[in-house]
């Protein structure tokens, strides 16, 4: 799927399948996902937001199944830590 980048620093790039309704996020940290059943408005107002990394987290995190596709990463630098995203369902109380 053909990706546009996006001004964020949660967020790299951003692309849409209308057809199967799949939204593809590109993480800052190279992470790769995939979102299901992602009405075509939800991914218009994600790349006219403000601040994508809030609207995804308030609008697409918490609404839509999700696959890990995998990784862009380039090497880490020693001593640089990564942050794991993780779905709400695996935040512990």
């Amino acid at each position: 799927m053909r990706r546009t980048a996006v001004t964020s620093e949660s967020l790299a790039s951003v692309g849409y399948d209308s057809t199967r309704q799949l939204l593809e996020i590109e993480f800052a940290s190279g992470e790769i996902y995939r979102y299901y059943q992602v009405p075509a408005n939800v991914h218009r107002e994600l790349m006219a937001a403000d601040s994508h990394g809030r609207y995804f987290i308030a609008n697409i995190r918490p609404r839509y199944g999700f696959v890990r596709l995998g990784s862009r990463r380039c090497p880490r630098k020693p001593g640089v830590a990564r942050r794991r995203l993780r779905h709400r369902s695996e935040q512990s109380g």
